[in-house]
């Protein structure tokens, strides 16, 4: 494995479940994953136990776990935790995609640790893991410039405009997984920083 990354095992995208919600910004981490595993030609299937819906795909040579929580937002941490410790997999291989207030639309950036900037699916990642050290795939959707309407942005959709940056970068994301899988974390991000 080139690089000193750990290997990424276990990839979660954040979103709420329900057909009110499919298309809004908070959704963004669904979108990547439903790509992601339409690309590679896997499928989602209801995890119950877990309250999710995941895949099993093999991506660059790499088998990894994909999971999208259907537990709603503040609780996503409860699936990500569940089966990290059933596949005794460490913080520093999940990656977790999510919406992104503090980036521009079509933005994508890719970094390890840091805090939750008030996201509540990565605060209660955070608190399920014990930890702050997963990576992030943080998908912009802009800010609505106030914080007071940060809750009804998030849960309202893009215009279509924005859905279709939000699109590309998804997209690009999905490009850029085989680079990520294979440990080449640095490349990875030069490529998506850069896009």
């Amino acid at each position: 494995m080139a690089g000193d990354h750990a290997p990424i095992r276990l990839i979660v995208g954040l979103g709420n479940p329900g057909d009110k919600y499919t298309g809004t910004r908070h959704n963004a981490g669904f979108w990547f994953v439903d790509e992601l595993v339409r690309r590679h030609g896997g499928s989602l299937r209801p995890e119950t136990r877990i309250r999710s819906e995941a895949a099993r795909l093999e991506v660059a040579g790499e088998a990894v776990y994909v999971l999208k929580p259907l537990t709603f937002m503040n609780r996503s941490g409860q699936a990500i935790g569940a089966v990290a410790a059933f596949y005794k997999i460490p913080p520093e291989s999940v990656l977790v995609a999510h919406d992104e207030l503090d980036l521009p639309p079509g933005a994508v950036k890719v970094k390890r640790g840091g805090g939750h900037g008030g996201h509540n699916g990565l605060r209660d990642t955070i608190r399920a893991l014990g930890s702050r050290e997963f990576y992030r795939l943080r998908l912009g959707i802009g800010h609505p410039g106030h914080a007071d309407d940060v809750v009804s942005y998030v849960l309202s959709k893009p215009s279509p405009e924005d859905r279709r940056a939000i699109d590309g970068a998804v997209d690009e994301s999905v490009a850029a997984m085989d680079l990520i899988l294979a440990g080449e974390m640095d490349k990875a991000m030069q490529r998506l920083h850069t896009r």
